[in-house]
C-alpha cells in the first residue's frame, strides 16, 4: 500500500489501523467506570493528573455518598476532600466538584447538558472534559485532547500546534465527526501501550511505515505491518 503523504491521508489511515487495534465505540473504549453522564463528568474532572484506575477506586464511595448533583453541591468540603484525596490535588478538585454540583442543580435541573457551550460554563470543565462527556456519554462528536493525543498527533504530522484547542480543530478537520470520539481514545490507548513518550516501541507500532517520526526504517516497518495484517485477517 502506498504511504499516505498528506495530513488527511495519515489521519484516515491512522484511524483505520487504530480501530483494528482498539475496536469499539467511544463508550466501550473509555477506561472510566460510570453509570450516568453525571458520574462520567465527575470522574473526568477527577482524572486530571492521575490515572483512570485510581479514579475508579475512589468513585464508588464518592457516588454512594453523593448520588446526585444536589448532594454534591451540599457536600462538606473536608469530607469530600477525604474521599477524593487519592486522586491528588484534592482541595482544588473538591472546590470544582461542589461548584459543578451547584451549577448542574441550579442551572440545568440536575442534568448534565449535551452542548459544549453549556458544559464549559461548569466549574472544572474545559473542552477536554466536555468532549469526553459528549462523545462517551451521549455519542456525539467530540475529540478530547489530552497529553497523549497532543503528542501523537504532532508525531504523526496531523498538526503542528501544541495548543489543545488548535489541535482539536486541526485534527477534526481531517476526519468525519463520527470518528472523533473513538479516535481520541484510541490515540490515548496507543500512547499508553506502544507510543510511550520516553521509550516508544516503534518496531511494534502499526503506524510505523508511514509515521513521519518513526525510528524504524520504512521497509522494515512496512514488512511488520504486512505480517500483522495477515495475522489479524
Amino acid at each position: 500500500m502506498a504511504r499516505p503523504r498528506t495530513p488527511k491521508g495519515r489521519a484516515r489511515e491512522t484511524a483505520t489501523r487504530l480501530a483494528a487495534e482498539y475496536p469499539g465505540t467511544a463508550r466501550e473504549l473509555c477506561a472510566l467506570d460510570f453509570g450516568s453522564p453525571f458520574h462520567l463528568l465527575v470522574s473526568t474532572v477527577l482524572s486530571a493528573q492521575t490515572t483512570d484506575e485510581r479514579v475508579n477506586q475512589v468513585t464508588p464511595a464518592l457516588f454512594a455518598r453523593y448520588p446526585t448533583p444536589a448532594d454534591l453541591a451540599a457536600a462538606d468540603p473536608v469530607e469530600l476532600e477525604a474521599l477524593i484525596r487519592p486522586t491528588g490535588f484534592f482541595r482544588s478538585k473538591a472546590k470544582s466538584l461542589i461548584g459543578l454540583g451547584r451549577g448542574l442543580d441550579e442551572r440545568f435541573d440536575g442534568k448534565v447538558p449535551e452542548s459544549m457551550d453549556d458544559l464549559v460554563t461548569l466549574p472544572g470543565v474545559g473542552r477536554k472534559t466536555a468532549n469526553v462527556v459528549r462523545s462517551v456519554a451521549y455519542g456525539l462528536p467530540g475529540l478530547a485532547v489530552d497529553t497523549h493525543v497532543a503528542r501523537l498527533t504532532n508525531l504523526l504530522g496531523l498538526t503542528a500546534s501544541r495548543d489543545p484547542v488548535r489541535i482539536e480543530s486541526d485534527v477534526c478537520a481531517l476526519l468525519p465527526p463520527a470518528l472523533w470520539g473513538p479516535f481520541g481514545l484510541q490515540l490515548i490507548l496507543h500512547g499508553r501501550r506502544v507510543c510511550i513518550a520516553r521509550r516508544p516501541r516503534c518496531a511494534e507500532c502499526v503506524l510505523a511505515d508511514f509515521c513521519p517520526s518513526s525510528r524504524v526504517p520504512t521497509v522494515a516497518a512496512a514488512a511488520v505491518t504486512q505480517i500483522r495484517t495477515r495475522r489479524s485477517g
